[in-house]
């Protein structure tokens, strides 16, 4: 019988109270691995950090490997992390077959005895690494944006992964990330905090990025958010065709999927208006052209181009027409929407499942996101797919926008 195969790691952070100490040996377990503990050090206080080290073994070198990568998910590293495995990529868009695959943490690539940086970590990637020497950089990058020649590291010898930091008691700045989802605290506090939260970010020169579905134009929230771009509390909106057409829809008709949202009631033949509205952005050329040429004259959309904001709208299988604007080609729009994520500070979503779910998986983790939407669901979606940064305010968007504005904006006032 073959010996297992074993190395020693160790993680450091609140271990209990993340419960991520846990998920660490039964990974190991599930896996057809064992541990030791060999030692852990307990934080005293609250804000005092764990420490763990941990003799783990598996029936075979691959299976250790995998095992490795696995932890290292966890912010487990090895003990003696070594140098890493790089391997050249032999045909495009194809990792070798040990690649190492990433996670949206804060991770480092020890390369000639220093750690370097990844640039812009995202989730289920691999690492590129390039530069020449005392100038090498790391930086992920999709599958389907590897290329023949290039060099990735495989394996998880010298990567270091940081998890994050759980938020103290004493901490009042967005105290209420200390749970995943906010249904039952009330709901001025927790915009209060969000505001002061965007305040922040924009005082520090980081950008906020929206990523907003048509609910924004149904619920008749249009006004506040418009109230948010021309404030300079929105710096990217990301979305879809359906965003972006029933918004352009209730400048030309009023209405938002044929409903008059005035009254809230549907109008003859509403149910053309928003393949009427694409119509007219085509002829137009663009979003912008349709601005610029004094068709589209109020709305989200509007205040976007007006106020030289960026937008990107990715689109799907289910849409009219679609707008001009609007990226059909999937990876295309993974990529456009990667190229605006540089210097993003906080995030948040507004209703729709469709673009919040790449969005988190796109972001890095230490980048604080916000789902808000009426249906549990939806904001607790996110977390389980990846985005374990994620915190869910479960409320009617149209609400929740008109009492931002408020809070951000003096003299706000809902239509």
């Amino acid at each position: 019988m073959t010996p297992p195969v074993s190395d020693t790691v160790e993680i450091r952070g609140h271990l209990l109270d993340s419960g991520v100490l846990s998920r660490c040996v039964d990974d190991v377990r599930s896996l057809g691995g064992d541990y030791v503990i060999e030692r852990f050090d307990v934080g005293k206080d609250h804000d005092d950090e764990s420490y763990a080290r941990i003799r783990v073994s598996a029936p075979s070198e691959p299976d250790l490997a995998s095992m490795l990568m696995r932890l290292n998910s966890y912010g487990v590293n090895l003990t003696d992390p070594g140098e890493p495995v790089l391997r050249d990529v032999a045909t495009d868009g194809v990792f070798p077959l040990d690649f190492y695959s990433t996670t949206n943490l804060d991770t480092q690539v020890r390369l000639g005895g220093r750690w370097v940086e990844v640039q812009q970590p995202e989730m289920d990637c691999g690492l590129l690494v390039g530069g020449g020497p005392g100038e090498r950089w790391v930086r992920t990058v999709p599958v389907s944006d590897v290329r023949a020649g290039d060099t990735v590291v495989c394996g998880a010898s010298g990567v270091r992964v940081t998890q994050q930091a759980v938020p103290s008691d004493g901490d009042q700045t967005f105290e209420f990330m200390n749970s995943q989802v906010s249904s039952e605290k009330p709901q001025a506090l927790l915009v209060r905090q969000i505001a002061q939260e965007l305040r922040d970010t924009k005082a520090a020169g980081r950008k906020v990025l929206w990523v907003a579905g048509p609910a924004v134009v149904h619920t008749g929230a249009a006004p506040a958010m418009v109230a948010l771009v021309e404030a300079g509390f929105v710096d990217v909106l990301f979305g879809g065709n359906a965003v972006a057409t029933h918004d352009i829809e209730s400048c030309l008709y009023g209405t938002s999927l044929g409903v008059d949202l005035s009254k809230g009631r549907g109008v003859e033949h509403g149910h053309e208006h928003h393949i009427r509205a694409i119509n007219r952005v085509r002829a137009a050329g663009s979003i912008a052209a349709a601005v610029e040429q004094g068709v589209v004259t109020s709305g989200v959309m509007h205040a976007l181009v007006r106020g030289g904001k960026r937008f990107v709208l990715v689109g799907s299988v289910r849409d009219d027409g679609p707008l001009p604007d609007v990226i059909t080609d999937v990876i295309e729009g993974q990529r456009a929407m990667r190229a605006e994520l540089t210097d993003v500070g906080f995030a948040i979503m507004v209703p729709t499942m469709l673009h919040p779910i790449p969005t988190g998986n796109l972001l890095p983790a230490s980048v604080p996101l916000v789902c808000v939407d009426i249906n549990p669901a939806t904001v607790t979606k996110l977390a389980a797919r990846g985005s374990a940064q994620a915190v869910g305010i479960v409320t009617d968007i149209g609400l929740f926008l008109e009492q931002l504005a408020r809070e951000l904006i003096p003299g706000f006032a809902s239509a």
